[in-house]
């Protein structure tokens, strides 16, 4: 009966997961029809959404003046909208005498073709490509019944009839008005949303903190603020670098001699809100027709510099430095969000694609329901450091993982990655042990794949910092200097403490601490234990002390540990990744405090709170009891430094703390 019912209740579980896709493709094959179906509404108001965040800045500016709400509004709406049809207009005035000017370039195009017909030699592939393609044209163009049967009569043409009727007035304004009333009635949407979203912007705020989360105000309305302030920065800043870009083309093409010039700037300025190909179609109508327009290529080669050099100075040079490195968006993230809105919306979606996505990442990162769409169209890892390296040691990925490291190491020290990454790489396998998501074979594949890093690194040096460097406000400034505004304050932290370990001499220690097995690393229960034993002694060794690492089966009666010569251990470290068992704590303590009466027993909780730790040094009665790797180190050299009689380290180590580094190294 019982086994029924557990079959019948995992039988449940796993059908949830089929259901919940199901739904969740149904829900989302719904929301795509709808904006298919709603786009004559949806487009102008994601557009008018998007003005919204343009024209914010300065209807507050306006409002700053104590002009009210009201007439900031209009008055910018109204700007803005004089500037877009005054924009408008230039094109389609710059598009019609382009138009009438195209016959005049077609000589020169006929010339160009000829001139690089006849370069190419008679055989060569571009004049059998030529011969081809007249071949296949005049093919085409033929008539088969005049040709084909010389003899047969002549087919007699119909006579086309035309049946005109007289248009209506009526009708005939309905022809004239039809072709332009759904760009009106669009425009008209536009600038109504935008009015009132201008005027009712607190209100829709409001709705937006409400369906976001209401119970914690403050957070909820500092992010939505936030997210709203990034928003019209961005898109303001975004539209001015733009149009600057058009009008530096429109000038230079203008300088060059390209006809239309101004035409041509305002559609590089639209272009550009097209990531990747926007430069590329703003390019290819110039390119054409200055190779149409002189006869020689000197136009032509001189348009493409000009494009070049001005395209890379905006996106290689200033942008970094007004947007920073990166808009937020992931490369792959852009290209599925402009294929997804261009098939959706058509050449309106193109345009809006790369904007839509900006507000979705930013919603996402600030609003924690919408948490998955940062992590799907953001450019921030997926996963942490710590994530993504404990996920390469699980699947066994030595080669990867060590490469992890390497990156790593090239910014912070040996030390710090071992306390910031590994050692809560550690802390994940813990946890994923404690609730039996690992077994012994996962747990023997996470050792093999540490241990294997730990002998790779054996090389990387772990010197001292400069005395400089190891200030915080002295690091912090130079950073600042670079420009580096995502400072990790406890990497920074982590190396700042790192720095402060010494290499000392082991000759010049007295005589009990220059042995090979000074001090002694002992996993507390388990593989992942003797793994943090490991990282101890490889740091210590790069620091001048002898170490030595047992497994846990030492603590065991009759193990290699308890043969070992009292005098030459100085300190044992217990090593643990889960504190959970002070009872075994107390115990491992006390069987090494019998046979090692002189050494002193510090217990390391890797990657535990400080207050947690303390509370292990009471419980197991250590001498010492440290958190992290470093701080061990610390203490060992430090011992090793200034031999006491062992009254200062006791009274430390009642009240939970490790002793302080010695002067004279700091």
């Amino acid at each position: 009966m019982a086994g029924a019912f557990s079959s019948s209740r995992r039988g449940e579980v796993e059908g949830k997961g089929p259901r919940f896709n199901a739904s969740a493709l149904v829900a989302a094959g719904i929301v795509v029809a709808g904006l298919y179906l709603a786009r004559e509404v949806l487009v102008p108001f994601v557009i008018a959404v998007l003005l919204s965040f343009v024209l914010a800045i300065p209807v507050r500016l306006l409002q700053g003046f104590g002009l009210g709400r009201a007439f900031p509004v209009a008055l910018v709406v109204l700007l803005a909208f004089l500037a877009l049809f005054g924009i408008a207009t230039v094109v389609a005035s710059q598009a019609t005498d382009l138009a009438g000017e195209l016959p005049r370039y077609q000589s020169t195009i006929r010339e160009k073709i000829g001139a690089m017909k006849s370069a190419a030699s008679g055989s060569g592939p571009l004049e059998r490509f030529a011969d081809m393609l007249q071949n296949l044209s005049e093919e085409f163009g033929r008539k088969p019944a005049a040709t084909d049967n010389p003899t047969a009569p002549p087919i007699q043409k119909p006579i086309p009839v035309e049946i005109t009727t007289q248009s209506s007035p009526i009708t005939t304004l309905l022809n004239v008005i039809s072709p332009v009333l759904h760009p009106l009635a669009m425009t008209g949407l536009v600038i109504v949303f935008t009015v009132f979203m201008l005027l009712q912007r607190g209100d829709l705020r409001n709705r937006a903190i409400r369906l976001a989360g209401s119970r914690d105000l403050q957070r909820t309305t500092a992010a939505m603020n936030d997210a709203a302030t990034r928003l019209s920065r961005f898109f303001l800043v975004q539209v001015l670098l733009n149009g600057s870009f058009g009008i530096v083309v429109g000038i230079g093409l203008w300088l060059i001699g390209v006809p239309s010039p101004i035409l041509w700037g305002i559609l590089a300025a639209i272009s550009r809100f097209i990531p990747y190909v926007g430069v590329v179609i703003a390019t290819l109508g110039p390119l054409v027709l200055a190779a149409a327009v002189d006869p020689n290529w000197t136009m032509l080669v001189i348009t493409a510099i000009f494009f070049g050099v001005s395209e890379f100075l905006l996106g290689q040079v200033i942008e970094p430095l007004v947007y920073g490195h990166s808009t937020g968006l992931s490369p792959i993230a852009v290209i599925a969000s402009v294929t997804f809105w261009t098939w959706l919306w058509g050449p309106i979606g193109l345009l809006l694609a790369t904007p839509l996505t900006v507000c979705l990442v930013v919603l996402g990162r600030h609003v924690e329901r919408l948490a998955f769409l940062d992590v799907m169209l953001g450019d921030r890892p997926p996963l942490t450091v710590t994530e993504s390296f404990y996920q390469r040691v699980l699947a066994g990925d030595s080669g990867e993982a060590i490469e992890q490291a390497e990156d790593f190491l090239k910014e912070h020290r040996l030390s710090t990655f071992y306390d910031e990454v590994a050692t809560k790489s550690l802390g994940l396998a813990q946890a994923d042990l404690s609730r039996r998501a690992l077994d012994d074979d996962h747990l023997t594949r996470i050792g093999d794949t540490m241990a294997l890093l730990i002998e790779d690194l054996e090389e990387h040096e772990d010197p001292p910092g400069d005395p400089e460097d190891r200030r915080p406000e002295t690091r912090r400034e130079v950073k600042r200097a670079a420009g580096d505004e995502g400072l990790d304050v406890s990497l920074e932290e982590a190396d700042l403490s790192a720095a402060r370990l010494p290499v000392i001499d082991r000759a010049a220690l007295p005589a009990g601490w220059r042995g090979a097995a000074a001090v002694v690393c002992i996993a507390g229960r388990n593989e992942l234990d003797r793994i943090g034993a490991l990282m101890l002694a490889q740091i210590l060794e790069k620091h001048g002390l002898g170490t030595r690492v047992e497994a846990a089966e030492s603590l065991m009666p009759g193990a290699s540990i308890v043969q070992m010569p009292e005098h030459d251990t100085r300190i044992v470290v217990l090593s643990y990744l889960d504190t959970g068992s002070p009872v075994h704590i107390r115990y491992a303590v006390r069987r090494l405090r019998r046979r090692f009466p002189d050494a002193r027993i510090v217990v390391g909780s890797w990657g535990t709170a400080q207050d947690q730790s303390k509370t292990v040094c009471e419980t197991a009665r250590s001498d010492a009891c440290v958190s992290r790797l470093v701080d061990a180190a610390a203490l060992c050299l430090d011992a090793a430094l200034n031999p006491t009689d062992g009254t200062q380290e006791a009274a430390l180590a009642d009240e939970g703390e490790a002793p302080p580094l010695a002067a004279g190294r700091a």
